[in-house]
């Protein structure tokens, strides 16, 4: 007997593309697409190479992308839908439509400073500091609404490291437990906003799908205790 996601699979019209993100959201998302109806489960096999890889019944397939690639591919129209961070589309803010606040993937946005600095609050900080972060357009937003001036320096990786070694003052990063912060002497002061997974999706798409991409959608809704978020 066909499984219930194989035989939703099955009446769809069309190929669906739908693009996930590697690393700590994939696991999550592919469970929340199969309770949906479609399943991606070959993305987690550890032998898989395949960026594009088929459900299971070969009727939509998934783009396995970087996690601030998701909403570039939606954007462009090669996929109809994906699963991105809301830092993400903060921080890149893509023309998307946000569909539904998936609820998992849970951290906050924050400035951090050396445990020993004094500072309480990112007022506190002196005008013209450096600030080292990854989300800079996340970071420039939040100083310009506090009316503090600073210089931001762009880092990709080990973003920690900017009071530690002095070429920054403080840093604007995701923080989840707080543990990467503590083990470096580093403590948040204060947070920009909360970000969980959402489910986005092509304007255009959406507007002239004829059932299949609404039906996704409603399943996952339902599937997710939390409010959706507005397009």
């Amino acid at each position: 007997m066909p499984s219930p996601s194989l035989k939703f699979c099955s009446k769809l019209d069309s190929m669906i593309t739908v693009a996930l993100a590697k690393g700590a959201l994939l696991k999550e998302s592919v469970a929340r697409f199969a309770a949906a109806g479609l399943d991606f489960s070959a993305v987690l096999d550890p032998d898989n190479r395949q960026l594009m890889v088929p459900s299971a019944c070969g009727r939509a397939r998934a783009l396995l992308v970087r996690n601030g690639d998701v909403p570039v591919y939606v954007a462009y129209g090669q996929a109809q839908l994906g699963v991105v961070g809301y830092d993400v589309l903060r921080e890149h803010q893509m023309p998307v439509a946000q569909l539904v606040d998936l609820g998992f993937g849970g951290c906050r946005m924050a400035v951090a400073v050396k445990a020993s600095s004094g500072y309480q609050r990112a007022t506190d900080l002196p005008p013209h500091c450096r600030v080292a972060s990854k989300f800079t357009r996340c970071a420039r937003d939040h100083f310009d609404a506090i009316d503090l001036p600073v210089e931001l320096v762009h880092l990709t990786g080990s973003v920690e490291l900017g009071p530690i070694t002095g070429i920054a003052e403080a840093i604007v990063d995701l923080v989840a437990t707080g543990r990467t912060l503590r083990d470096n002497g580093l403590v948040a002061i204060e947070d920009l906003f909360h970000t969980t997974a959402r489910l986005v999706g092509h304007p255009l798409s959406m507007r002239l799908d004829q059932g299949d991409l609404r039906q996704i959608v409603e399943a996952m809704r339902s599937t997710t205790p939390v409010s959706e978020v507005a397009s």
